[in-house]
């Protein structure tokens, strides 16, 4: 963040194909963040979500920040990012304490406790907390309190949703991060920043489940009661529809992500199934059959949403979100893919639209830039962590915060 008269705040989104870097700042009259600059670059040193190649992501990183910079007029030089891959794990935990002092008063200090109560969890080998979420709280056994503090009570009890990655998977990032010269101010899982850019207030309490389908993994989020309920990284994105094009059409990778993007469709009409595609790469035309190109596009993303039921029914959620789903990341371009996630899901289904923004909108305003634009989000409303893998109870410390922004997130 600058130390300028205006504040500056970086969301920095490291994804399998692309990292993407939004600049921000606080429009003080309206309380709406604005957008001053905006930056990606094509990420070859990922796959699905975990760094292989840790120069090739600190130079897609150096690209993007530049790009960054260079619209924005300032040095960037710490950001929040995402934290990504098939190995993020979000498990529930209880925390409890008993509260102190002659009046019983409980304190933003017993809060803290009860949360880091919670975070004494057996964890998988190697692995290490990134955030922290309060979901609701009890005291002297009466559940569904949303803040504690101010309370009198003898006992306080917190559950919380605890999100985990491996330790080297942060190391590699912040590896590659070092050697961009960028330094963190918070990791986030990716769905949590998307959902920040597009979720109404209405959304997150009635339940919603956000999709932000990448290149290489999928990230899911369910959030209900304003509180995030279930996190979970699906390892299937659009690089595994490329994929499965260039084996079923028998054709070259690059040829098969031409044909994804110009002619892969969901859409029930005849005429996705019927007749001839082309496409030309290299001074060459190729051509296929659309009905083929339909059902292969099909049958990927038919497997994706079996995934995402999965999860919902570890919650007990499927089929029963009223806020349905809300789809994020550039694979939830694909023609009538809300149509086919309502028809897969059982539920109302969606593209996400950023809630209302100020600035440089033209190019965010794409469900591909909706984790960039969360994250910068994020470093508004976030505490600077210093990061290295520093875990959050991220609702309870952007309260204040989110106050301040009501004019943006009431939408």
């Amino acid at each position: 963040m600058s130390s300028d008269n205006l504040q500056h705040f970086v969301g920095l989104d490291i994804g399998s194909s692309a990292v993407r870097c939004v600049v921000g700042t606080l429009n003080q009259a309206e309380s709406r963040p604005a957008v001053i600059g905006h930056g990606s670059a094509p990420n070859h040193g990922m796959r699905k979500g975990v760094v292989v190649q840790i120069d090739d992501v600190a130079e897609a990183i150096v690209q993007a920040v530049t790009e960054a910079e260079r619209v924005a007029g300032m040095q960037v030089t710490r950001a929040t990012l995402n934290i990504n891959g098939p190995l993020v794990n979000g498990i529930n935990s209880r925390g409890v304490i008993a509260i102190a002092g002659s009046n019983r008063e409980i304190t933003d200090d017993d809060r803290a406790r009860v949360e880091e109560a919670a975070t004494v969890v057996k964890l998988p080998p190697n692995y290490e907390i990134i955030q922290v979420f309060a979901k609701n709280y009890s005291i002297d056994g009466q559940p569904n309190i949303k803040d504690p503090v101010g309370m009198h009570g003898v006992r306080l009890e917190v559950d919380t949703h605890i999100v985990s990655a491996p330790s080297p998977s942060i190391r590699n990032l912040n590896m590659a991060l070092g050697k961009a010269q960028i330094g963190t101010d918070n990791m986030v899982v990716s769905s949590l920043a998307a959902a920040e850019a597009v979720l109404t207030r209405q959304q997150k309490e009635a339940g919603t489940v956000l999709l932000d389908i990448g290149a290489g993994t999928t990230n899911l989020v369910v959030v209900e009661d304003g509180e995030v309920q279930h996190v979970a990284v699906l390892p299937i994105g659009g690089s595994h529809l490329t994929n499965d094009l260039a084996i079923g059409l028998k054709t070259d990778l690059d040829v098969a992500d031409k044909v994804k993007l110009e002619h892969a469709s969901l859409g029930h009409s005849g005429a996705a199934k019927k007749g001839v595609v082309y496409v030309e790469h290299d001074k060459q035309k190729h051509a296929f059959k659309a009905s083929d190109v339909y059902l292969i596009t099909e049958a990927r993303i038919e497997e994706l949403f079996e995934y995402v039921d999965k999860e919902l029914q570890r919650i007990r959620r499927s089929k029963k979100l009223p806020g349905g789903v809300v789809l994020v990341g550039g694979t939830s371009k694909l023609p009538h893919m809300a149509d086919f996630a309502r028809e897969q899901l059982e539920l109302s289904a969606r593209i996400g639209k950023l809630q209302p923004l100020e600035g440089l909108l033209d190019t965010v305003d794409d469900p591909a830039y909706a984790t960039a634009v969360g994250l910068m989000v994020l470093d508004m409303l976030m505490p600077a962590a210093g990061g290295q893998g520093d875990h959050h109870s991220f609702m309870g410390e952007a309260a204040g915060t989110f106050d301040k922004l009501l004019g943006w997130f009431k939408k």
